[in-house]
C-alpha cells in the first residue's frame, strides 16, 4: 500500500502509536475479543510503516492471540494446560464478586466458563472495574492440585493480570505535540481513520456527526441520544473502540447495576466507566419504579442519592436506537423521541437533560467502502487520551468571543457549552493552543443545532415554555446575529420559522396579466462603494424596475429608514431567486427596499415573515389587486406572518377562517412603518 501524505505525517508525529487499520479487520471474527484488544496487540508489535516489520509483528500477534484466546469448545483444553503446567496465560474479560460465605473475592472468566476462581484482595482493589462490568486483560491463571482434592475446593486462581492498556501517563502530552504538526483538516481525518473510517468516503455532514459521537468520551456527564436507521454503526464506537465505555444491551437495567448496590454499597456503571451506552433504547426499562427518576436526577447534576449518601459520578449517558420509519415520516406522525421507552417518550423534563440529539439519519449505512486501509492512532491510545481530556474544559474559549441569543434558557446554554467544549477538546487536545474563529464557529453551530433539535421536540409535545426555538449567536462584539436551524425541519422552497441572515427577505409578487402569484427570495449583501448591482444574468424587466425604485427611495428617505448611515457610501449586490412558476418579480419594491435596509443595518427580519407590496418613486405604496391569493400562498409556503399594505384590509375580510387563523396579517402604511414591523427584535 502506498503511503499518502497523512500517513507519512502521522508516522512522524506519533511514532509507535499508529497502526494500519486494515490489519485490525484481518483479525476480526477470528478471535472472540473486541477490536481494541486486537489493536492493543497490533500496537505493541506492528506500530511501524516498514512492511517487513509489520509482517513480522503480524505473525507475533497471530501467534499470541491463537495461544491465549479461548474459542468455543476449547475450554477444557486450556484448563488441562493449566493443570499440567501449573499455570496458563489467557486473554479474557474478567469480573469479580464478593463471596460473603468465605469472605473472599471470586473471579469469573466467561471464556473458560469458570465463575469461582480465587483472586487476591489486592488485585481486586487495584482493578475495581472488575466488580462492575469487568474488563479485558492478559491473565495468568494458576492451578493448585492440592486444593482440587479438598471438598468444595477451588483450584483455579488468578496469579496476576495486566489490563489491556498500551498507553503511558504522558500520552496526552505526546498526542498534543503530534497534533501541533497537523492542520485541523488533517487531524479531523486522522481521528476518523483512528476509529476505522475513511474520511474521503464520508460527506462533511457525516464527518461532523461522527465527531459528535466522540464527545461523551471527552466530556464528563454528557447526555447524548442518537436515533436513526438501522445499520449505521451507532453502537460500534461504544462497544469496540474504547475499554472506558460499557454497552448495556436492550432490556432490564437495574438501579443496583447502574448506580449503586444497596446491599453491599458497590458503585455502579456510571461510577466505573467514562461512557455508559444503552443499545436498542426502545426496549430499556428499569427494575424499580423510581429508576427513571434516579436517572433524570443523575443526568441533571451528576449525583444520585441512595439511602443517606449522595454519590457523585462522571459517566456520560448515551442512548442509541432505531427509527422504524424515515425522519420526515416520524415528524409527520409524532416527534423525534417517538422510539424511546414509554416512560421517557413524552417527558419534557427528561428531554431537557439531553445535551445533544445526534441526527443518526445523516450517518451512512456501514459498508466496506467506508472502512479505511490507512494508518490511524491505536484505539487504546486514543481512548486513554479521551479519558484524560475529561478533566479539562474549553468553555473559557467562548467567554468574550461568542454571545448567545435570548432564546437559550440556562439548560440550553449549559448543553451548548458542553458540546462546544467537547468538540474543541477533540480538535485541540492542548488547552494552551488558540482556537481560530472558523473552528469556534463550526463548533458553536453544531452545538446549537443538536440542542435545538431537543427543544423542537419539546415544542411539538405542546409545552408553551419551549415555544421559542430560534437559537442564535454572535461572534465578536461587532458580529452579525446568525440563526441556526435543524436541517430536517427546513425546506429550501418553504418559509422557515427562523430569521434569515440580514439582507435576505421572503417576498410575494401578486403577479400580473400573464402570471400568477409567486414566492421569491431577495438576497442583498453590502460592501464599501456605491450603487446597486443585480447579480442575476439578464434580470426580468419588472424586477429591475422594482430595484431601481427601491434604490431611489432608500437615498431619498435614508434618515427615516437607516438613521445616520449614508447608503450612497455602500455598494449593494442584489440577487433574486424564484420558487414558483412566476419569474418576472412584479411589484417587489417594498421587499427590495427592506432587504437593502436590513443589509445596511446588519439586522435580520423576523422569522417566518413574507412581504408583499410595490412602491412608487414618490414613496407611495401600491395597492395589491389580489391580496387573498397573496395571503393564501404565504400560508401554503409555511409563513407565520405576512406584511401587506393597509389598503388591502377591506379585501381581506373575505379571507377564509382557516387561513386567517394560521397566518398573522400585519398591515403597513408606508416604507418606514413596514421596516419597523419587519425587523427582528
Amino acid at each position: 500500500m502506498e503511503l499518502d501524505d497523512l500517513d507519512r505525517k502521522a508516522a512522524e508525529a506519533f511514532p509507535g502509536h499508529i497502526v494500519r487499520k486494515d490489519l485490525v479487520r484481518r483479525f476480526r471474527g477470528q478471535f472472540p475479543v473486541p477490536t481494541y484488544v486486537v489493536e492493543f496487540m497490533l500496537g505493541r508489535y506492528c506500530a511501524s510503516t516498514v512492511p517487513e516489520e509489520i509482517e513480522e509483528g503480524l505473525q507475533m500477534v497471530q501467534s499470541q492471540l491463537s495461544d491465549r484466546t479461548v474459542r468455543a469448545g476449547e475450554e477444557e483444553l486450556f484448563k488441562s494446560k493449566a493443570r499440567d503446567r501449573g499455570s496458563v496465560r489467557i486473554i479474557d474479560i474478567i469480573t469479580a464478586r464478593l463471596d460473603s460465605k468465605t469472605d473472599s473475592y471470586l473471579a469469573t472468566l466467561p471464556s473458560l466458563r469458570l465463575n469461582d476462581v480465587r483472586i487476591s484482595d489486592k488485585i481486586v482493589l487495584d482493578h475495581e472495574r472488575m466488580l462492575t462490568g469487568g474488563f479485558y486483560a492478559e491473565i495468568e491463571l494458576g492451578y493448585d492440585a492440592s486444593i482440587a482434592q479438598e471438598k468444595g475446593g477451588r483450584p483455579f486462581e488468578v496469579l496476576s493480570l495486566r489490563e489491556i492498556q498500551l498507553s503511558t501517563r504522558d500520552i496526552l502530552d505526546k498526542i498534543a505535540a503530534g497534533r501541533a504538526q497537523l492542520t485541523t483538516r488533517e487531524w479531523k481525518d486522522l481521528l476518523l481513520r483512528s476509529i476505522g473510517l475513511e474520511p474521503a468516503s464520508l460527506s462533511a455532514r457525516s464527518q461532523d456527526t461522527t465527531l459528535l459521537r466522540m464527545i461523551p468520551f471527552v466530556e464528563r456527564n454528557y447526555n447524548l441520544i442518537e436515533l436513526g436507521p438501522r445499520g449505521t454503526g451507532k453502537s460500534h464506537l461504544f462497544q469496540q473502540v474504547s475499554p472506558y465505555a460499557h454497552l448495556v444491551s436492550g432490556g432490564k437495567a437495574t438501579v443496583a447495576r447502574m448506580f449503586v448496590n444497596m446491599a453491599n454499597g458497590q458503585r455502579g456503571l456510571v461510577c466505573q466507566y467514562d461512557v455508559v451506552c444503552f443499545d436498542e433504547v426502545s426496549g430499556v426499562s428499569f427494575d424499580q419504579k423510581d429508576g427513571v427518576n434516579i436517572m433524570k436526577g443523575y443526568m441533571e447534576s451528576g449525583e444520585f442519592s441512595r439511602g443517606r449518601e449522595s454519590i457523585r459520578a462522571e459517566g456520560s449517558i448515551v442512548m442509541v436506537g432505531n427509527f422504524d420509519v424515515d425522519v420526515q415520516h416520524q415528524q409527520r406522525v409524532g416527534h423525534l423521541f417517538g422510539p424511546m421507552p414509554p416512560e421517557m417518550r413524552n417527558d419534557t423534563a427528561f428531554m431537557d437533560r439531553i445535551h445533544c440529539y445526534l441526527p443518526g439519519w445523516d450517518v451512512p449505512k456501514v459498508s466496506k467502502e467506508l472502512f479505511t486501509n490507512r494508518f490511524g492512532l491505536v484505539s487504546d491510545v486514543l481512548a486513554e487520551c479521551f479519558s484524560r481530556l475529561r478533566s479539562q474544559s474549553r468553555v473559557n474559549v467562548l467567554q468574550g468571543r461568542v454571545h448567545f441569543g435570548g432564546a437559550l434558557s440556562g439548560r440550553d446554554q449549559n448543553a451548548v457549552n458542553k458540546t462546544v467544549s467537547g468538540l474543541l477538546k477533540l480538535l485541540y487536545p492542548d488547552p494552551t493552543v488558540a482556537v481560530p474563529d472558523d473552528d469556534l464557529e463550526w463548533a458553536v453551530r453544531l452545538a446549537l443545532e443538536v440542542r435545538r433539535r431537543v427543544k423542537e421536540q419539546q415544542k411539538r409535545i405542546g409545552s408553551a415554555e419551549f415555544r421559542n426555538t430560534q437559537f442564535s449567536y454572535v461572534i465578536g462584539l461587532d458580529g452579525v446575529e446568525k440563526f441556526v436551524s435543524t436541517p430536517e425541519l427546513q425546506s429550501e422552497d418553504s418559509i422557515g420559522s427562523d430569521p434569515l441572515p440580514s439582507g435576505q427577505v421572503w417576498a410575494i409578487s401578486p403577479g400580473g396579466q400573464d402570471e400568477s402569484t409567486g414566492l421569491f427570495r431577495i438576497e442583498v449583501t453590502e460592501s464599501p462603494g456605491g450603487g446597486v448591482r443585480i447579480l442575476n444574468q439578464s434580470p426580468p424587466g419588472p424586477f429591475r424596475e422594482s430595484a431601481r425604485i427601491a434604490e431611489q427611495n432608500l437615498y431619498a428617505r435614508s434618515r427615516e429608514l437607516v438613521g445616520e448611515r449614508n447608503p450612497r457610501e455602500h455598494e449593494f449586490a442584489l440577487q433574486l431567486r424564484s420558487f414558483d412558476a412566476a419569474k418576472s418579480g412584479e411589484q417587489l419594491g417594498v421587499g427590495v427596499l427592506i432587504g437593502l435596509c436590513s443589509a445596511l443595518l446588519g439586522r435580520p427580519l423576523k422569522g417566518g415573515l413574507v412581504i408583499a407590496g410595490g412602491i412608487t418613486l414618490g414613496g407611495t405604496i401600491e395597492p395589491i389587486h389580489n391580496p387573498i391569493d397573496v395571503v393564501e400562498l404565504a400560508m401554503e409556503k409555511g409563513a407565520a406572518a405576512v406584511l401587506v399594505p393597509v389598503s388591502s384590509r377591506r379585501a381581506l375580510i373575505d379571507l377564509s377562517d382557516d387561513v386567517a387563523t394560521k397566518v398573522q396579517i400585519l398591515f403597513y402604511a408606508d416604507a418606514p412603518d413596514a421596516l419597523r414591523k419587519a425587523l427582528h427584535d
